[in-house]
């Protein structure tokens, strides 16, 4: 297992989903967390998981606000390295999802988006690079396989997360001679709570998930906990010798062709 005894984490979108799974990963694996979303109570109940995985409760930093507010973005970083003195890991997680076409994309919806998934990762990697330099750190940002593969009927979405993966590749490159890693993850559909707070009902959900088993070479949608330990690795002095990766954890969707899928099923082939 990677070791991440007593490194200093920094963990957005850490109140549910991917963020809150990576969290008590990194707390299974002996890490000190400074976590921030913006809904308060998910956030204590993060914690409170954290503190059941093994961290202490002092070890433990909760900042809740919007990852698009600067004020917020420097408070985290601040009251880390007041708390723990240093900073080891950025996980960029947090993000968002809007469901619309290029006809119907909303440009406020669009700039929202932008802001969530892109410019907070720029900004708080900004924040971070002093702090990850004297540690020789690491950062993980989480993508999607929407930025590696096209998918229609979420535009901002896709662009965003093709931003956040050449951002990956460029600051690997600019920040290798500081010693400081950069990689992203790649999830396919996760089972998470993103669809629905993006507008999808029960019954829509419902039926999305089993139409992915399709568009999975697995056959299945993925666990948080996979896409978790998947960060908890690149973060870890077991990957000291990747930088700038696009690791999928998605099933083989990126490899897959859904047109030629969709004829052998057809063909029982």
């Amino acid at each position: 297992m990677p070791d991440l005894r007593e490194k200093v984490a920094i963990i957005t979108g850490a109140s549910s989903g991917i963020g809150k799974g990576t969290a008590v990963e990194f707390a299974q694996l002996g890490a000190h967390l400074a976590l921030t979303g913006r809904n308060h109570e998910n956030l204590q109940s993060t914690a409170k998981a954290c503190v059941e995985a093994g961290t202490l409760q002092d070890k433990i930093v909760l900042v809740t606000g919007d990852i698009c507010d600067e004020q917020v973005r420097k408070n985290l970083v601040e009251q880390t390295v007041q708390r723990f003195g240093r900073i080891d890991v950025l996980v960029n997680n947090a993000g968002t999802i809007t469901y619309a076409t290029i006809e119907t994309t909303d440009m406020a919806e669009y700039d929202r988006t932008m802001d969530v998934n892109v410019r907070s990762a720029v900004f708080l990697t900004q924040l971070c690079i002093p702090h990850l330099t004297e540690t020789k750190g690491a950062i993980v940002n989480v993508s999607s396989t929407c930025g590696i593969r096209a998918f229609p009927g979420i535009l901002a979405y896709n662009m965003s997360k093709s931003a956040l993966d050449q951002l990956t590749r460029y600051v690997a490159l600019e920040l290798a001679p500081k010693q400081i890693r950069v990689n992203s993850v790649n999830p396919g559909v996760i089972v998470t709570e993103i669809q629905k707070r993006s507008g999808m009902s029960e019954e829509e959900y419902v039926k999305f998930l089993e139409h992915c088993k399709t568009t999975h070479a697995l056959g299945r949608v993925g666990d948080v906990s996979e896409v978790a330990k998947t960060i908890a690795f690149l973060a870890s002095s077991d990957a000291s010798f990747i930088t700038g990766a696009q690791v999928p954890v998605d099933g083989g969707m990126h490899a897959m062709c859904p047109r030629q899928l969709s004829y052998e099923q057809e063909n029982r082939v």
